[in-house]
């Protein structure tokens, strides 16, 4: 029986990204990004987004297409602070912070309880004792390294979650716990979410941490409450 194989021909990732439905960008070669010019400006000026044929890039495209308007949002960010400072050996802070949530970021729509808990790092109280609350929740990945981590699971990847609460209806789907199995970006989040991507907030880093295999469903190993025992992986937070 034939087996099918992976297309490894140069362009085969922009190519693939290409065919998939409308899209703000398209995805060309990394050889169309001009010696000099900085990656996100390209893609500023031109709606292009140079793409190597791995899985990294991949899934960078993945996200534009699931979250076109955010990552458009980001763009424009980036693109605004090396207009203003240039590209220089230090990002700055809003560079910096946009690059964490581009490349390691996660969304958490859940109950307050959760809330509270993951903010303190109660991993107790998050991951064993609100753990049926996770029924109502869900951890959408927006980071495009997250995902390639994820490829080959380790227990210590962590996303960067940002602290943002998004109210049911920005969903259109109402209460999480309704969304169909298997959807990872609900109608309309997209659209919430770049609504509240701003330099100022940005700057101050609204991220907090999460070891995403520690998430109830996500790894079979973590149904044992020793799990989350690891203090290497879940950390307390610092004392003031």
């Amino acid at each position: 029986m034939a087996h099918a194989t992976a297309d490894t021909s140069p362009g085969a990732v922009a190519q693939a990204l290409n065919a998939q439905p409308a899209c703000p960008v398209r995805f060309v070669s990394q050889a169309q990004l001009p010696d000099g010019e900085a990656y996100e400006t390209f893609i500023r000026r031109t709606g292009q987004v140079p793409t190597r044929d791995n899985l990294h890039d991949f899934f960078n495209g993945l996200v534009w297409l699931g979250f076109p308007l955010s990552k458009s949002r980001l763009n424009q960010l980036q693109a605004t602070e090396i207009a203003r400072q240039g590209v220089g050996a230090v990002r700055g802070p809003v560079r910096d912070a946009i690059t964490v949530f581009d490349e390691n970021g996660a969304l958490l729509l859940a109950p307050e309880p959760l809330w509270q808990a993951l903010l303190c790092r109660d991993w107790q109280g998050l991951f064993i004792t609100h753990r049926g609350l996770w029924a109502q929740a869900r951890l959408v990945v927006f980071g495009h390294a997250l995902m390639e981590q994820l490829v080959l699971p380790r227990k210590n990847i962590t996303a960067h979650v940002l602290v943002e609460q998004f109210a049911p209806e920005c969903t259109e789907w109402g209460a999480v716990d309704a969304w169909p199995e298997g959807c990872g970006c609900p109608p309309g989040l997209d659209a919430a979410l770049a609504a509240r991507l701003d330099a100022d907030s940005l700057a101050r880093k609204p991220f907090t941490p999460l070891p995403v295999l520690g998430v109830p469903g996500w790894w079979p190993d973590n149904a044992c409450p020793h799990f989350y025992a690891d203090a290497s992986v879940f950390r307390p937070a610092r004392r003031a």
